[in-house]
């Protein structure tokens, strides 16, 4: 039975066919389609197929030293090598370099990497060599200087507490993403009784807490212009990433590129949910269905609700809610049933204002309720209600320091950086801003209209060093602004 070419040996017999296999073969990496199994928890299975390790010279010394690994990291290592024969013949674990709610992810050196051709390595090993660890042990190939090039990858090893169905998910639509610039390409997958491990390609990038307090506006237009390029790909896929922020896209500054991974929580748009949200509807449909309910007949004494019902017998509104806090859309924090991939456009806004602020993470919220106080606390009440009238919600607030008009992005900026006057590149990339964190998903800039933005297309080029005084500034964000709520006043009138 086909599966997963280049798999490990896997004692006694096989199970059951997986629903989906992936065959890695000497031409790349191909997705073959099976018959449906009854058990659902079948994600891969494995052929084996023994490989002799490459002659080690023993002439060379150890030169990873440089990177010191834990002795719990190391314990970890080895548990892993020992849970899954064979492992240790292809891969060289080096280091643990991420750990989430669901997987763990290693740095391992691929020792069988010549064996195939690699059309995933989509940056090239030749650029990447700067950036790539000395190996632990050198190999002898035939070469200029005989020596043979460390070649590494990463291993994410999914938690059994993931479900079989959530595991498949991801890797189907990793391989439909494969040939996506700026998309981490799955290179293939395998699976040891109730463990899954995805190989994936490894990629030197710099932690965004010290990119986010040094870079220069020119810095993040091309951060975020790769990020947005893999949006663009991923959103045309109709597939909603639902987990974007700054440890999910790995970034190389001297490469001025990076990549988006981790798609635990992506899906394709409209399976989650099928219900229809109200915020698909018409703007007239939306008024008649706000005045024909029961809050807008009878109107609280005093405009505020005392609280809200002890035993509420309407049925509890469901919907999707995965994501991080500080990064989630406002739709999600109103249980919208009809989200778009406009929400992973509002998060690209938070990390661009976490940029412009020089703050992270920008909101720290403990739940949603808390995420929809720091909202109001930039938005203003008048605004909220709008929204959440949108999507059917009525928004109510009692916290005397949560304004009805909020604040202008440029003044937010403004008072996050410490600075008296923001330069006119970073005018420009408040605009932006707006565009992306806009509390109507209908009128959030998508993938391709964001790169078409003038932050792009006309760059200004005055940027100083986070600090620097300007000698200009402008208060035209704020009109613009306060132009726009008052074509909001109607619909907040009605509530």
């Amino acid at each position: 039975m086909a599966a997963l070419q280049g798999g490990f040996p896997a004692p006694g017999p096989y199970p059951p066919p997986p629903i989906f296999s992936l065959e890695k073969h000497d031409i790349g990496l191909r997705y073959a389609s099976q018959e449906p199994s009854d058990d659902a928890s079948d994600i891969n299975d494995e052929k084996a197929l023994s490989r002799e390790e490459p002659e080690v010279d023993d002439d060379y010394e150890d030169e990873d030293q440089e990177e010191e690994v834990d002795e719990l990291v190391r314990e970890d290592m080895t548990k892993l090598e020992n849970s899954f024969p064979g492992i240790s013949e292809r891969f060289r674990l080096v280091n643990r370099i991420g750990e989430g709610t669901f997987s763990t992810v290693y740095k391992a050196e691929d020792l069988l990497y010549d064996h195939y051709e690699n059309d995933w390595d989509v940056f090239g090993q030749g650029e990447q060599e700067s950036w790539t660890s000395p190996p632990t042990k050198r190999r002898r190939v035939d070469g200029a200087n005989g020596r043979k090039k460390v070649r590494y990858v990463a291993l994410k090893k999914i938690y059994v507490t993931s479900s079989p169905i959530r595991i498949q998910n991801e890797l189907e639509l990793l391989h439909d993403l494969r040939h996506c610039r700026s998309v981490c390409p799955l290179i293939t997958a395998f699976r040891f009784q109730d463990q899954v491990v995805a190989v994936l390609p490894y990629f030197p990038h710099t932690d965004f807490r010290i990119q986010y307090r040094t870079f220069l506006v020119a810095d993040m237009r091309h951060y975020l212009r790769s990020l947005l390029t893999a949006l663009l790909s991923v959103h045309d896929h109709d597939i909603l990433h639902r987990d974007i922020k700054p440890t999910n896209f790995l970034y190389n500054p001297e490469l001025k590129e990076g990549v988006l991974v981790d798609f635990g929580l992506a899906e394709r748009q409209g399976t989650e949910y099928h219900g229809t949200c109200l915020c698909t509807h018409q703007s007239y449909v939306r008024r008649s269905r706000i005045l024909s309910s029961y809050y807008s007949k009878n109107p609280p004494a005093g405009g505020t609700s005392a609280g809200y019902p002890k035993s509420d017998s309407r049925p509890s509104r469901r919907a999707n809610r995965a994501g991080t806090r500080g990064f989630r859309a406002p739709e999600v924090l109103f249980k919208c049933t009809s989200q778009t991939p406009k929400i992973d456009m509002w998060s690209v806004g938070v990390i661009l204002l976490t940029l412009l602020g020089r703050r992270f993470p920008f909101f720290n919220s403990a739940d949603d309720i808390d995420a929809m106080i720091e909202m109001s606390s930039i938005f203003g009440t008048r605004r909220m209600k709008t929204a959440a009238a949108m999507h059917g919600q009525i928004f109510e607030s009692n916290i005397p320091t949560v304004g009805e008009k909020g604040y202008s992005w440029e003044k937010l900026v403004k008072w996050s950086s410490c600075v008296e006057d923001l330069t006119e590149s970073e005018k420009q990339a408040t605009r932006l801003l707006g565009g992306l964190m806009e509390l109507d998903p209908s009128k959030r800039l998508s993938a391709e209209e964001a790169l078409q933005h003038e932050f792009f297309t006309s760059p200004v080029h005055h940027d100083v060093e986070w600090g620097g005084n300007p000698e200009e500034s402008g208060d035209s964000a704020e009109e613009e602004e306060e132009a726009e709520d008052e074509a909001d006043d109607d619909e907040v009138a009605m509530l």
